[in-house]
């Protein structure tokens, strides 16, 4: 093993070569899957990877590199710009004349601006280079459209808990490239509170073991807690803790309790959640339970949903601190939340009930013959309190939402 490789962190060093050592995102690169196959035959499109933090996003890429004969560039959309692009793409053109391929994967491609992204894509739609970005950022807004109407879209998942407890496992083992000439002790209990902790993240897992096994040989749940600097603020994503929090988040909001609702918001994103998920909770509960009462209730959270889009953590706490204690403090009202449950009751019910006659429109002289459209009352040249129904006639007269 090189002295790069051996002085490189442990998510680097045991980060997998081929296909089948990765593990997770069989969904897109398992067996018989369209992007493997490509992978193997060197025939790739060009492509955005989109997924969460450690998911395998540069990993995908590392074996695309060794699998392929095509030139494989790779920069960062942090520390690269224009000046950068203008060389790659004169020494693309030069490999096109010379019947070479170029694959340009571009790390982070959302941290590239407008301007930066419009001048790659006219060589992204010659040909001259083959784009692999990678992002952790919702595509259809950060890249632009012409490019991804030109690139294929991999979504890849958070790694699941089992997966991330072998990936442990091998890290621990290989006396090569992990740290299995340090003979570590560790239980299995102490490996899955990595993996609940590392929230599918595969490289924070990896840290957070590799810093434990530099402070002990025997790494306790004690070390693991202090590696993550975060004892106190447990927090599984996916299992009771996550549900019991956000219940008393909505229901602290829903009881006008702006303290209790700012300590569970903060008991979440101090402890790692995504804030997209909490903003997405605040706007539902804007219509769910304070509906018609505060119209504007919406507005405030949809506005915190997308500036929490813009900015990310941390700066976005102060954003969803303002939009949950502005909800808790708002007037209440399930109306909305109740009438819609009523109407989904009707529907289930009754099935596809027919649209009355005089509400349907009637475009052609066959629909006027069959009397669509007939006896319509144009409410603007009529009285609105003039009596016309618009519910089918087997809910004549229900009332679902109360005045």
């Amino acid at each position: 093993m090189s002295k790069f490789i051996k002085n490189s962190p442990l998510a680097d060093r045991v980060r997998p070569d081929s296909l089948d050592n990765l593990l997770g995102q069989d969904e897109i690169i398992g067996k018989g899957k369209l992007l493997r196959e490509a992978i193997k035959k060197d025939e790739l499109p060009s492509m955005i990877f989109w997924g969460p933090p450690g998911s395998g996003k540069t990993t995908l890429a590392f074996i695309i590199a060794k699998k392929t004969k095509s030139n494989f560039i790779k920069i960062s959309a942090v520390s690269s710009g224009l000046k950068d692009l203008r060389s790659i793409i004169e020494e693309a053109e030069t490999n096109k004349r010379l019947g070479e391929k170029t694959i340009l994967f571009i790390d982070e491609i959302h941290r590239w601006n407008k301007t930066q992204q419009d001048a790659l894509l006219p060589y992204v739609e010659n040909g001259t280079v083959i784009l692999i970005g990678a992002t952790t950022e919702n595509p259809s807004f950060e890249v632009r459209s012409a490019i991804l109407s030109r690139a294929r879209v991999f979504v890849l998942q958070e790694l699941k808990e089992k997966q991330l407890i072998d990936i442990l496992n091998k890290a621990i083992k290989d006396k090569e490239k992990g740290l299995g000439k340090l003979n570590l002790k560790i239980s299995k209990d102490v490996v899955k509170t990595i993996a609940k902790m590392s929230n599918g993240d595969a490289r924070t897992a990896l840290n957070v073991l590799e810093y434990a096994g530099l402070i002990s040989k025997k790494i306790t749940l004690e070390i693991i807690k202090e590696s993550f600097q975060k004892s106190h603020l447990y927090y599984d994503k996916d299992g009771d803790e996550h549900y019991n929090i956000i219940s008393a988040l909505h229901k602290s909001m829903r009881g006008g309790d702006e303290n209790a609702s700012l300590y569970w918001l903060a008991r979440m994103l101090e402890a790692g959640e995504n804030p997209l998920y909490v903003a997405r909770r605040i706007v539902r509960f804007a219509s769910e339970d304070i509906g018609l009462k505060n119209s504007r209730a919406l507005e405030q959270a949809v506005a915190a949903y997308q500036a929490c889009h813009f900015i990310g953590m941390p700066e976005c706490n102060v954003i969803l601190a303002q939009a949950v204690v502005y909800m808790a403090k708002c007037q209440k009202s399930n109306e909305l939340y109740t009438a819609y449950g009523k109407v989904a009751r009707d529907v289930k019910e009754f099935g596809n009930l027919p649209v009355p006659l005089h509400l349907r429109n009637a475009p052609t002289k066959l629909m006027k013959d069959l009397d669509y459209g007939k006896n319509y009352k144009y409410s603007p040249e009529h009285n609105y309190e003039e009596q016309q129904e618009y519910l089918p006639n087997e809910l004549k007269g229900r009332k679902y939402f109360k005045k």
